[in-house]
């Protein structure tokens, strides 16, 4: 008998009208069985390319390495940044690209970066590029053509077998096997001849990167190099042996010769369609110059320090979790283990900003415990209005009462007041949305990476974060938030009759400091319409916590 997940059980990626599409088309797919992938299909082996002197990112990370047991390491908040870091990685890598993604957008961006690793494969350089298959839709043109490219390799993560054309279709031909589809590999790095890597929240998209006409989201990247280097290479080896892991040949099927499959690739990412990006501003928010500057100069200045990086096993798509005798035990390294030990051990204060957040029994008992010791905790999210995720939400907000109650400071990012920000226009223009994933602990150890503090992230999801030791990186950071909190958030607090929550903007702290006069407090979920917060009450008990 088939049981199927009832619509407030689809994953948080779903829209209504994706669910509804998905129901329309249920009697075909019932028709035509549940479509599995066949045993066997794994790629060869393989393991990353140590650094090497003989190349010029090798000879350059070693020359400005002050000491082997350190990293180095500089903060990316401007998206033209990030951007041009990763791509003069690819320019100027001469043995080996190693990629991992849980999203690579068909649009500009993305097309301009595939493109970038193409040339960069064309001159003798390794490419090995990991995708996770949930976004890939009606994208195997493109990516075949990439993968027949001389020196390229592309394997995807948990791959769908068939209804490749649309996210409905896939999901649709996957029912009987939705435990195994609905675990996706979060993961983003970037990794250039063993030497240098890129870490952190953006996927690779125009809206990563402030590249488009509408809300652009708010992330945060980290240039490293040094001694976490070779850690972060045997991370990307770990899943790109995995078991779970396939070449893209063996999953998608095509007539089109070698040939006739890299003339289109050629014509998809061709000028007509990928105009280059623009050239990054002269210095960053946090004043630094493009890394292109220090490669030119054939030195490195970075902040050298000492750091942890981790990432979940990939084992995770079959729902394996560590155990002793079949005891279920803590996964010792997994990153959300690692991020909340760090949060447990504050002493003074934790700040953490989350798109997507929602702490669960756990994540509240942690807090309580931390609360309790006399710590300070801040939060940044993103409002109704803000979020790209309303689903999302309604888990999230059955939390904030309890969180404001237990003393928590809890700020939620607004579009509007982002957008009207001239401080926070140095970030770039038609900002509106949250994604960075970071913690900083007691000013002085900061996380960065993929993980959301939310379930999905803690169960369904694999993911990887860099854990820094470093007390000047973590005021970089709290700078930045400072920013965000005062010029584009609202501050939550628990209304004086206890019958719901209010909004006050502006800098709430600064205002209770100086006993200035009344700001503006509203009493519903900011710049939100009435239909989104009717909705949003219609789908709140139908959506259990475990599938956000």
């Amino acid at each position: 008998m088939l049981h199927l997940p009832p619509l407030c059980q689809l994953p948080r990626f779903f829209t209504p009208r994706r669910a509804l599409a998905l129901l329309l088309l249920l009697a075909t797919w019932l028709a035509s069985g549940c479509a599995t992938l066949a045993p066997g299909l794994v790629g060869a082996p393989s393991k990353a390319i140590p650094a090497s002197s003989q190349t010029t990112l090798g000879r350059i990370a070693a020359e400005s390495l002050p000491d082997p047991d350190l990293s180095g390491f500089r903060l990316m908040p401007s998206g033209g940044f990030a951007l041009s870091a990763r791509l003069e990685l690819a320019r100027r890598a001469e043995r080996s690209l190693d990629v991992q993604y849980y999203q690579i957008e068909d649009d500009e961006t993305g097309r301009y970066l595939l493109r970038q690793l193409r040339d960069a494969a064309a001159r003798g350089v390794r490419v090995r590029l990991l995708m996770d298959d949930l976004y890939t839709s009606g994208e195997d043109e493109l990516l075949l053509g990439l993968a027949a490219q001389p020196n390229v390799e592309l394997r995807l993560f948990n791959p769908f077998p068939a209804g490749r054309s649309s996210l409905q279709m896939r999901f649709g031909a996957s029912l009987l096997d939705f435990d195994r589809v609905n675990r996706r590999m979060h993961n983003k790095l970037f990794v250039a001849d063993g030497a240098m890597a890129v870490a952190g929240g953006r996927n690779i998209g125009n809206q990563y990167f402030t590249r488009t006409a509408g809300e652009n989201f708010i992330d945060l990247d980290t240039f490293v190099t040094g001694a976490l280097v070779p850690r972060l290479a045997s991370l990307f080896d770990q899943y790109w042996n995995s078991a779970y892991v396939l070449p893209i040949e063996k999953v998608v099927m095509s007539a089109a010769s070698r040939e006739e499959r890299q003339r289109r690739f050629e014509e998809l990412t061709g000028p007509a369609t990928t105009p280059p990006p623009d050239p990054p501003a002269p210095n960053d928010v946090l004043g630094y110059s493009p890394i292109a500057d220090d490669l030119d100069a054939g030195k490195l200045g970075l902040i050298w320090t000492t750091a942890e990086a981790y990432a979940d096993s990939p084992e995770r798509v079959i729902g394996k979790t560590t155990s002793y005798g079949g005891v279920p035990l803590l996964d010792v390294d997994s990153v959300r283990y690692n991020v909340v030990e760090q949060i447990r051990r504050a002493r003074s204060e934790v700040m953490v900003t989350s798109p997507y957040l929602i702490p669960g029994k756990a994540g509240l008992e942690a807090m309580s415990e931390v609360r309790k010791r006399g710590v300070k905790i801040s939060l940044v999210t993103n409002s109704l209005a803000a979020t790209d995720e309303p689903l999302v939400h309604t888990g999230y907000r059955r939390y904030r009462p309890e969180m404001l109650r237990m003393g928590v400071d809890l700020y939620e990012l607004s579009s509007t007041r982002v957008r009207r920000s001239v401080r926070l226009g140095i970030l770039g223009s038609k900002i509106g949305r949250l994604h960075a994933k970071t913690a900083v602990i007691d000013r002085r150890t900061l996380f960065v990476g993929s993980m959301n503090f939310d379930p999905r992230s803690e169960v369904h999801n694999t993911e990887i974060g860099l854990i820094v030791f470093s007390p000047e990186m973590a005021q970089q950071v709290l700078k930045l938030i400072d920013v965000l909190k005062q010029q584009g958030a609202y501050r939550l607090r628990l209304a004086s009759d206890g019958s719901g929550i209010e909004w006050i903007g502006g800098d709430a702290d600064a205002v209770a400091a100086s006993g200035a006069g009344a700001q503006r407090v509203l009493t519903e979920e900011p710049d939100s319409t009435f239909w989104s917060r009717m909705l949003l009450e219609l789908l709140a008990p139908l959506t259990p916590e475990s599938i956000l």
